[in-house]
């Protein structure tokens, strides 16, 4: 079996240009979810779902740095 991996991904609104990342260890089980609607919250309100960018990582930590650091970006 292989390592357990951790993806930091960005999803983007078509109208708005609205941004939102977050980490998941499965990636297409969490973009389905939030297609179809089924997460309440920021992305379902403002219809936050096209997977614009991902990377994937094998540590919790380094994803969480990277995280961060993608959500401190000028997005200007």
């Amino acid at each position: 079996m292989g390592e357990k991996q951790y993806v930091v991904y960005i999803l983007a609104s078509k109208a708005y240009g609205t941004l939102y990342t977050r980490i998941t260890s499965n990636l297409v089980q969490r973009i389905y979810q939030h297609k179809k609607g089924l997460t309440e919250g920021f992305t379902k309100r403002y219809n936050v779902h096209r997977l614009v960018y991902y990377e994937i990582h094998t540590d919790v930590y380094e994803a969480i740095t990277r995280e961060k650091c993608i959500k401190k970006w000028n997005r200007q």
